[in-house]
């Protein structure tokens, strides 16, 4: 599916992955609603990106919140044909039992509620409306879901409990998609991004980056968004992939801690 004349609708499209996401899909020719909380950097980007850009402010997590959004996008754009998940916190960092006692169950609920339930919320007011849009190219294809999953979701550290399992939850969610939306010609692919210079990065002490930075292999820099922005590019033209997650990560396999 080229990107081209595609509408796409990117939840954490104010900044860093779904901001590069974002720009990369207006840039082809395609237009791009902005899912995000952030209403003054969506506002910055819809004034620069122009009538390609459209921002909704919503919780992923709310079902009231995304099928407005969705909705205001098929109005605005005319469609929907790609969403890319990229919201996502960082989750409170912690053992599951420390000197304080056990950690707080509000905790592990928040990573799951914004990580993991977002993501499928999205996913399936998404796809209600890919199933119904005309086939396109010569394998038919309705729609693609790009989900973001992470590192941690392979190989989580310890302090990680919460976010790691949030994100395992997104890899686990792929395959059902695939096997669910494939009579409908709708694909669905997995990254799993390492060490970025994203927001959620950008918290990192610099001591902790550099440290983060001498595990990698190559090349040893954090990553760029809009290498991650490429790689979702090459996704959604590429018709054979599918039900397939990619690492993203700069050769890395984290040790324990």
């Amino acid at each position: 599916m080229e990107l081209k004349d595609k509408v796409a609708i990117v939840t954490g499209g104010g900044s860093g992955l779904g901001e590069a996401m974002v720009r990369k899909m207006i840039a082809e020719g395609g237009r791009a609603t902005i899912l995000d909380l952030n209403e003054a950097r969506g506002a910055a980007l819809v004034a620069e990106l122009g009538p390609q850009a459209l921002f909704c402010k919503a919780d992923v997590s709310s079902e009231a919140e995304v099928q407005a959004a969705v909705d205001a996008t098929v109005a605005t754009h005319g469609g929907l044909h790609i969403a890319v998940n990229c919201a996502g916190i960082p989750g409170r960092a912690g053992r599951i039992v420390s000197r304080k006692g056990p950690m707080p169950l509000a905790d592990f609920e928040m990573a799951l509620r914004i990580n993991l339930l977002g993501t499928f919320n999205v996913c399936r007011l998404a796809a209600e409306v890919m199933v119904q849009n005309d086939p396109t190219g010569e394998d038919g294809e309705r729609g693609v879901i790009i989900n973001t999953s992470s590192l941690a979701g392979i190989e989580g550290q310890m302090g990680q409990i919460c976010y790691a399992a949030s994100k395992a939850g997104v890899i686990g969610m792929m395959l059902p998609l695939v096997r669910d939306l494939s009579q409908f010609n709708i694909r669905t692919c997995t990254i799993a991004p390492g060490l970025f210079e994203t927001p959620m990065g950008a918290g990192t002490p610099e001591e902790i980056k550099e440290k983060l930075v001498a595990q990698l292999e190559a090349p040893k820099r954090m990553g760029k968004p809009s290498e991650f922005a490429s790689l979702a590019a090459h996704i959604i033209q590429n018709p054979y992939l599918n039900g397939e997650l990619i690492r993203l990560d700069a050769g890395t396999r984290p040790p324990p801690r």
